[in-house]
């Protein structure tokens, strides 16, 4: 079965927490994730310059190496991204910006990768928001 998740929510709600776990069990069950997509508040998980206490869960590494290491499709909503301040090096550059923070795992697109990808799944799990 090929999966699409959506996260809706910062890296240190329970959301973030729940999605991980479910896509670690789809992959572990034998399924596809066919995209991650960060939107609204759950671009935060998607920067570099996150830092976590040191007696909490680093959810936004976990999800970066997550991504690393299944080479799994992860866009980050670029107008949600933009709205909350993370930015690739061409998105800094145009609005002059001084820094990049985007994970090197994760790609700004646009909100219709989102709707491509649950056209072409079986499954749009979503996880937090509003």
């Amino acid at each position: 079965m090929k999966f699409v998740i959506a996260l809706f929510s910062p890296a240190h709600s329970p959301a973030s927490r729940r999605a991980l776990r479910f896509a670690k069990a789809v992959l572990a069950g034998g399924h596809e994730i066919t995209r991650l997509f960060l939107y609204q508040d759950g671009v935060h998980s998607a920067s570099a310059n996150i830092v976590t206490a040191q007696d909490e869960l680093d959810l936004a590494g976990e999800w970066e190496r997550f991504v690393r290491s299944h080479a799994l499709d992860g866009v980050v909503c670029i107008a949600a991204g933009l709205r909350r301040g993370v930015l690739d090096a061409r998105e800094a550059q145009r609005y002059s910006r001084p820094a990049a923070n985007l994970s090197p795992s994760w790609e700004l697109s646009g909100l219709g990768q989102l709707h491509e990808a649950a056209q072409q799944a079986d499954r749009l799990v979503c996880f937090g928001g509003h």
